[in-house]
């Protein structure tokens, strides 16, 4: 199993159908499992996907519609019935604070684990963590709405050649990562610059900046695209993306791998969205998501 990989519960938009339940992500990055908008049938997808309540540390709730958020209701219970001994934090729009509430509590339970809320009132940084920097940023959309970017900070790659070059061998290799120079030796020396990778979660939008500064030189963007150019006024008037915007955006970002989601049941042939983010002019890896698939982060460049 990929240490970096996106495992997709569920892919509908405001109705669930035969084929696709309502939406559902997991991130897991390294040892951090972060589920985005669980939707009704979440905690049930998570045990097909073989994602448990101990993967999750964190919860990120993009708006408060249903079909983003209520599942949460069962998640958390499930969090607290299987004792899930670390933290785990909640990401959620402050504005939904009644909302959060109700779903913490919706039926009677005995709490047990941490669970800890910290709502999201305006844009910027969330936490900053070893691993990554999480951030939000307000959408458009008909009730307040936050997208999500992760972004792993840069570092260094060492160079084996280099490295056996200046006789550094075994623990003196972590001594000098540690200290930054070993016996005249810089470690910039003998490592070359590693870019950090770059992820986003684009949910239930119009068009506007903060899609452009989420997705931007993201190596992994999952991204709603409820609507086909045909019912573009209907993406407008509810506060959606079409296909074809999806993919001119990822484009436009410099997006490696755009997953497309949260397709209306008004259609039945999904790989219509895929022609259409093309046609926009997406020349990056493209997946059009499915319950229970995988997606693994894209290899660093």
């Amino acid at each position: 199993m990929s240490a970096r990989e996106l495992v997709v519960l569920g892919t509908a938009s405001q109705v669930p159908t035969r084929q696709r339940n309502h939406n559902g992500y997991v991130l897991r990055w390294d040892g951090e499992g972060i589920l985005f908008d669980p939707g009704e049938g979440s905690q049930r997808q998570m045990l097909h996907a073989g994602v448990s309540a101990h993967d999750l540390t964190r919860i990120c709730v993009t708006h408060f519609h249903g079909d983003h958020s209520l599942g949460l209701a069962g998640v958390i219970q499930r969090i607290n019935l299987d004792r899930v001994p670390h933290p785990v934090v909640v990401h959620y729009p402050a504005s939904g604070q009644r909302y959060f509430e109700r779903l913490r509590r919706a039926t009677a339970y005995h709490e047990t684990a941490d669970l800890r809320p910290e709502p999201v009132s305006d844009d910027g940084r969330l936490a900053v963590t070893p691993a990554f920097t999480l951030s939000a940023a307000r959408l458009s959309h008909p009730v307040e709405s936050y997208g999500y970017r992760l972004t792993e900070p840069d570092s260094r790659r060492l160079l084996p050649e280099k490295l056996a070059a200046h006789g550094i061998a075994g623990p003196d290799v972590g001594l000098l990562q540690r200290q930054g120079s070993l016996r005249g030796v810089t470690l910039e020396e003998v490592s070359a610059p590693r870019r950090g990778q770059r992820f986003a979660f684009v949910m239930d939008t119009r068009l506007c900046d903060a899609v452009h500064a989420l997705a931007a030189d993201c190596d992994l963007l999952v991204v709603e695209s409820t609507f086909l150019d045909a019912d573009a006024h209907l993406a407008v008037e509810h506060g959606h993306l079409t296909a074809r915007q999806a993919g001119a955006a990822a484009r436009a970002a410099g997006v490696r791998h755009l997953v497309l989601t949260h397709f209306s049941q008004r259609y039945t042939d999904a790989s219509l969205f895929a022609v259409e983010a093309r046609a926009a002019g997406f020349e990056g890896q493209l997946t059009v998501a499915e319950d229970l698939m995988r997606v693994p982060f894209p290899k660093r460049r």
